[in-house]
This record gives C-alpha cells, structure tokens and sequence, in this order.
C-alpha cells in the first residue's frame, strides 16, 4: 500500500494534484517568489488581484509592487518566511497596474529544497474599504462630540482623512446657506500644518465642487492640455480629489485633497470612500456650527456681537482677582446714549440698530485690546479697563469715548447725532466687587444725564479725583 501511495503520489495524473488550469480557477492566487524576490509562477487569479497577467508578472520583483509605505514590513517578513517560519494572515498593499491600491492577506512557506517561498494571496480590498469607512465615521462621530470649537474639528477631521488616503495638501471650504458667501476656515499641507491660506487651486476645486454639487477626481498629467476642462489648475503633477459637504438642507461646502508625491493614484473607490465620509464631516460641521453658535448666542449680542452681561461677568471676575492678586487697578465705565429713543422714534428701529453697531465698533476703536466692551441691553454699555497706571486713566478713555461718540453717525444717506452720559466706577477705590462697582458706575452716569448729559462721571459720594469737564 505504501508503495503504491507513494507512486500516486508521484504521478501527473493523480486526481488530487492541481494542474495549472485547476489552480487558475482559486478565487486566491498562488505566487512562486524566488530567494531573490522574483516571481517564477502566478496562477490565473493574480490578473483579477493585481491587474497584471501571469505573463507580465513572471520574472519581474514582487517588492517592485509593494505598496511604498508597506516595504518595510514586507521585507522583514520575508526574511522570517525564508528562515523556516510559517506566515499565516501577513496583511499588506500592492499598487495594480491601474495604479489603484489592493490589501492582501498572505499565508507563505519557504521550500528549501526548491529555494522558494509558495505564498497564497486573498484579496481583502472590500473588507479593508468597508472597515476604513465604519472607522472614520466613529472617528468623526467622537471628533464632533469632543471638539471644543470648529477649527479644532477641522484639525481631527484632517488627521482622520490622511490616516484613510495619502494626501500632502487638505482644505475645507464653507458656504454661509444665507449669503452664499464662502469662506476657507481651514488649509494645511505638507509644509505647513496650519496655512494662513489655500492654494488658488484648492479654491478653484472648491467652488467648482460647491457649485456642482458633484465629486471631482483629477487625475495628474504631465502635460497642460487642457482636455479636461481644468487647465485653470496650476498643479497638474498631482492628483486632486474634491468632495462638496452636503447634508439634506444642500451644499455647504466642500473638502479637498491633493496626492502626495509618489503615493498611488487615487481611484474611483477612494472618491466613493471620501464622498461618503465627507456626509458625516458635513454633519458634524453642521452640529459643531449650531453648537457653537448657540454658545456665541448666549454670550455675545446678537446685534453688535460684543459681550454680553453674562460674559461681562465674568471677565470682570477675572480682572478683579488680577488686579487683588497683582494689587493693581481697573475701572468699568457705565454709557447710556441720551435721547436715543428720539432716533427709533425719527428714523426708525433699523438705523436705530445701525447706530448701535456703529456705537460698539467705536467705543471698541477706543479701548485696548485686553479692555472688554459690552452690550448689556438696550442702548447701554459698559466698559472694563484692566490694569490701569493710575485712576485718571480711565477718565482719559471715558472722555475719549464721548469725543469719539460726540461726531455725527452717517448712516443709510442721513446724519444721525447722538450724545453719551458715561459713569466711572474704580477698583479698589470706589468698591471691591462687581455689582458695587456696577451699581456706582449705573449711579454716576445717571448723574451726568442729570446735569445735561454728553459728560463723563464719577459718583460724588465716592469721588477723589475733580471731575473731567465737558468739552464743547
């Protein structure tokens, strides 16, 4: 029996040997790789897995085929399979002969009688897309949910995107739904990881993208014909892939990425990755955007998009625990427009609201930028100077206020006057705390309506220093 196993074995025509045209019908392909890396055998499969025929592959380097950022772990294992060691489950990438990029699991041995390595390939592509894709959308769902603002979003956003396709440019562009206006927020490269600004090619991309609507894969040419339709793009070395950010409202803006130099060529599968992942980025811009703007909302007017009272109060929390630590000074000066309801009445409420806007962007022009200016409602403001030389600083920058606020407003083809009565309260001098020095400042700029307004006030009772007189 044991010979006659042995010389079934041994026969070409024994039923349980494969020839050729049987292995050319595995859904995996069987490679043949000699002790210098070249391919000696593939069987039919390796045509559907890689793109090259048996013919093309046979006698050509297998590494040549290897993804370039796969060499390393590639050639390290191949020295453990020629050493004896059974490989089962090796996961890396080939480029295909259409440039696009496959994931193969191998499973190799090493015959030291023949001097070369048998290897099993199994195409797990789809299984690598399907699963980059859950990742990223967990990725992105938990970057929305921990992000503390947008431009942190767009930085995780851009990390989880060059961990899915090699890219050594990224921009995001957004449209306002309301103005149709679009802004950059957004733009890093290889060179610069947070760019002041995109490249005119990403912005010529975007808005084409936004526009349309639609995908855009541009593949690299050498030359500048221009038969794509896209001779206006300056860097034709490289591959660009634009995707537009649309939730169900529409087109919000779109995302762009250029290919890094030598990388693979994007393909029509990694558009498909990107376009489906950039529904969930659109989302969660969508979420962080009305997030943070109910955050601004409650903190900032709406009309003239200063401080609002809550945010006030803070900063002045703030300024006060400086100023007892440093032993320092600050000031709030309390500003209430006189006759401004004259305005509303005369011109109506939307100059009305126009002259306050112009009002903040003044009394703002007058302070520093560490100084706080503040709506708390109505035609009211109130200032916060942090640290002061000395208290007639801030009556300095009251009176400047007023000569500043005492020129006329043109607004909409009509001149508009209007004139402040301002309250000065002191820290440490008038009060220790906030609501004293809030009611002082409310107290003495009440006192200047009294006296004929268009002045600058310190309460009496509480008063040091002589009271700035009112210019003409």
């Amino acid at each position: 029996m044991a010979t006659h196993k042995h010389d079934m074995e041994n026969r070409a025509d024994h039923p349980f040997v494969l020839s050729p045209s049987v292995m050319d019908l595995l859904l995996d392909a069987i490679c043949v790789v000699d002790a210098a890396g070249h391919f000696v055998y593939v069987s039919g499969a390796c045509e559907k897995i890689f793109g090259y025929t048996p013919i093309e592959l046979i006698g050509t380097e297998m590494m040549d085929l290897v993804h370039p950022d796969d060499h390393e772990a590639t050639l390290a294992t191949s020295r453990e399979v020629m050493l004896g060691t059974l490989t089962n489950h090796f996961e890396n990438r080939y480029i295909r002969k259409d440039g696009s990029v496959a994931h193969i699991m191998w499973s190799a041995n090493w015959s030291e009688d023949a001097q070369w390595r048998v290897a099993v390939a199994h195409d797990i592509t789809e299984r690598k897309h399907s699963e980059a894709m859950q990742a990223a959308v967990y990725a992105i769902s938990e970057a929305a949910a921990g992000a503390a603002n947008l431009p942190m979003l767009f930085r995780r956003i851009h990390n989880i995107i060059i961990g899915l396709l090699p890219s050594s440019a990224f921009s995001i562009a957004l449209q306002d739904p309301q103005t149709g206006q679009t802004t950059y927020p957004y733009y890093a490269n290889d060179q610069n990881a947070d760019s002041v600004s995109a490249s005119q090619d990403a912005l010529a991309l975007s808005a084409e993208v936004i526009q349309s609507g639609r995908p855009l894969l541009l593949k690299a040419r050498s030359s500048e014909t221009g038969r794509d339709g896209h001779s206006a793009i300056m860097d034709r070395k490289h591959d660009w892939l634009a995707v537009p950010l649309t939730t169900p409202e529409g087109t919000h803006g779109a995302l762009v990425i250029q290919n890094r130099t030598g990388a693979p060529s994007y393909s029509d599968q990694d558009q498909q990755l990107l376009q489906y992942v950039s529904t969930q980025i659109a989302a969660a811009i969508q979420r962080s955007s009305i997030l943070a703007r109910l955050q601004f909302l409650s903190r900032y007017d709406q009309l003239t998009s200063l401080p609002n009272r809550l945010l006030l109060s803070d900063r002045i929390a703030m300024a006060l625990a400086r100023a007892r630590r440093e032993k320092g000074k600050a000031a709030l000066l309390y500003l209430d427009l006189d006759k401004f309801k004259h305005v509303n009445d005369t011109h109506g409420h939307a100059i009305g609201d126009q002259l306050l806007q112009a009002v903040a962007d003044r009394i703002t022009r007058c302070v520093r930028e560490s100084d706080t200016v503040s709506r708390i409602g109505g035609d009211e403001f109130v200032v916060l100077l942090e640290t002061l030389d000395s208290p007639q600083q801030a009556h300095v920058i009251a009176e400047k206020i007023r000569n500043m606020l005492n020129q006329p407003f043109v607004l909409t083809d009509r001149q508009v006057p209007i004139i402040p009565s301002i309250g000065i309260a002191l820290y440490p001098d008038d009060g220790h705390d906030e609501q004293s020095l809030l009611d002082l400042a409310d107290s003495a700029m009440y006192g200047a309506k009294r006296s004929g307004g268009n002045q600058s006030k310190r309460t009496d009772s509480t008063s040091k220093l002589p009271q700035v007189k009112p210019q003409a």
